[in-house]
């Protein structure tokens, strides 16, 4: 079992509101690397996996520095795919 990132040390998403329609979903999670707002307010540059996307904004899977899972919706623009 993998634990998960506690509510205190989840990243910030962007606010609901914000959020697009359509939602993309890929039938495989595209390796990306993005920049996230951890719990503690620091901008933290992460390994993850996109798992859907909008126009403006990506849905992220990853593993935080203690190797616990966490998902989290950020800009776009936070965002750079990854050589599969």
């Amino acid at each position: 079992m993998v634990d998960r990132v506690p509510p205190r040390a989840t990243a910030r998403s962007v606010p609901a509101k914000i959020a697009d329609t359509p939602i993309q979903r890929p039938d495989i999670p595209v390796p990306v690397t993005a920049w996230i707002i951890d719990g503690r307010g620091r901008d933290v540059e992460i390994a993850a996996e996109a798992v859907a996307w909008t126009r403006r904004t990506v849905s992220l899977h990853y593993f935080d520095a203690d190797e616990r899972e966490g998902w989290v919706w950020v800009w776009a623009s936070a965002v750079t795919r990854r050589p599969m």
